[in-house]
């Protein structure tokens, strides 16, 4: 999707194909642990690497029994379904391509994960008129495109009491005095980031 699924791959150039390999990503803990995600071969669409997402879970505590979770720009389903498998009792998955929602659609079904929720739609949007509470909310759209900022505007509103929000960016998390940054971390050119409001 233009706007969220097709996610800029940071190890491939401008333009670039996806390649076969790159359109399935593993599930790296939890109860699916070694599970495979497939998606579209939409151009950039660009899951987050298995080394980060393995930082972020540690930094969240591995055990996500009980807590609900939103993936914004949901993509490969890659974050979303990590968190269904190390126990989250509800996940929502935001993805505008309807292609790209079909797949999440399947492998929810394949993992057997009834509290994988997909809504196909601009995230946003979503964000804007949702009148959920999330613990964790994964922030993770195109790089460059600006998104990950005005979906952090807002986000107070959707965080339950201690919510926590992982951004991934090609830059540092922008300074903004509504959050605090409690991790971060560098992969090549990908920088993350768990942050939670000041007054939470």
């Amino acid at each position: 999707m233009p706007q969220q699924s097709e996610k800029r791959a940071a190890r491939r150039g401008p333009g670039a194909s996806p390649s076969r390999a790159a359109n399935k990503v593993r599930i790296i803990g939890g109860r699916h642990r070694g599970r495979i995600l497939r998606f579209p071969a939409v151009e950039g669409l660009r899951p987050t690497p298995d080394r980060v997402r393995e930082t972020l879970f540690n930094w969240l505590g591995q055990d996500l029994t009980g807590r609900t979770c939103l993936d914004l720009f949901a993509g490969s389903g890659a974050l979303g379904l990590e968190a269904a498998s190390r126990g989250a009792s509800e996940v929502t998955l935001v993805e505008r391509s309807r292609k790209v929602c079909a797949a999440l659609e399947e492998n929810a079904a394949a993992l057997g994960e009834r509290g994988a929720r997909i809504v196909c739609g601009d995230a946003l949007e979503f964000a804007a008129r949702s009148g959920g509470r999330f613990d964790v909310v994964f922030v993770d759209p195109p790089y460059g495109s600006g998104l990950a900022e005005k979906a952090l505007a807002l986000l107070p509103r959707l965080l339950a009491p201690g919510g926590r929000v992982y951004f991934e960016s090609d830059r540092r998390f922008p300074g903004d005095a509504r959050w605090r940054t409690v991790r971060e971390g560098r992969a090549g050119a990908v920088h993350f980031h768990l942050v939670e409001l000041v007054d939470s």
